[in-house]
């Protein structure tokens, strides 16, 4: 088994680990504007990263050249309450961040199949490595769409993949999902992981000690030491 190795990095309070989190992004995504003249950030939907999200929106960025993408998305309309776009444009692409980019994952198809070619298209575009990915993780293990029950689990994290954007359908996911693929996200510039409380912190843990979990393939297949940012 490889061995993981991660930078945790242990916060007193939610807001201190936001502004952190925020002040970080901003140093890397300020260096990819000075090397390549843009950026690109992927990030995670759910109910954790909402005040990140508001403290980095107010940041000083040259923010018309950051595109900002997701990590995975719920095959559902913006207008939905579950809707990970829905998330990033309320909380994040305001104030000074309005004026970036967004290159959201859904498409209004007939199915997720057919969403996931276009947004993999979209993907393509943008350009690998990203600069940026914030990750999540839930209680199962999971992060991105990398649910333990979804049948086509080995290919999404595989590290070598065709496909940059796959379609998800996974019991415990609810709606079918969109997802990044292993390479956009092991592949970033910075790949944080982001979680908060006592009980992601234990999850974690027994990731690192070698369960066979989703966020355990993400830790071993990232090209930099992963950063995680916890507070309780």
């Amino acid at each position: 088994m490889r061995e993981v190795e991660v930078a945790l990095r242990e916060f007193p309070s939610r807001q201190v680990l936001a502004e952190t989190l925020a002040e970080k992004v901003v140093s890397v995504l300020a260096e990819a504007l000075s090397a390549r003249g843009k950026a690109v950030m992927a990030v995670s939907g759910g109910t954790t990263p909402a005040l990140f999200f508001r403290t980095l929106s107010d940041r000083d960025l040259d923010w018309s050249r950051v595109t900002v993408t997701l990590v995975d998305e719920r095959f559902v309309d913006e207008a939905s309450p579950r809707s990970n776009a829905r998330l990033a444009k309320e909380n994040l692409l305001r104030g000074r961040a309005a004026a970036a980019r967004f290159a959201g994952l859904y498409r209004d198809t007939a199915d997720v199949e057919a969403a996931a070619e276009l947004a993999d298209e979209t993907a393509r575009a943008l350009g690998l490595p990203f600069d940026v990915v914030v990750l999540g993780m839930g209680g199962d293990g999971h992060t991105a769409s990398f649910f333990p029950d979804a049948p086509t689990l080995a290919d999404l994290l595989a590290p070598v993949n065709q496909t940059l954007v796959a379609p998800v359908h996974a019991p415990s996911g609810g709606e079918p999902r969109l997802t990044l693929t292993m390479p956009a996200l092991a592949g970033a510039r910075f790949l944080a992981l982001h979680i908060e409380g006592e009980a992601k912190r234990a999850v974690l843990a027994s990731a690192l000690k070698g369960e066979d979990l989703p966020i355990r393939a993400v830790l071993e297949h990232a090209e930099r030491p992963v950063e995680v940012f916890w507070a309780p």
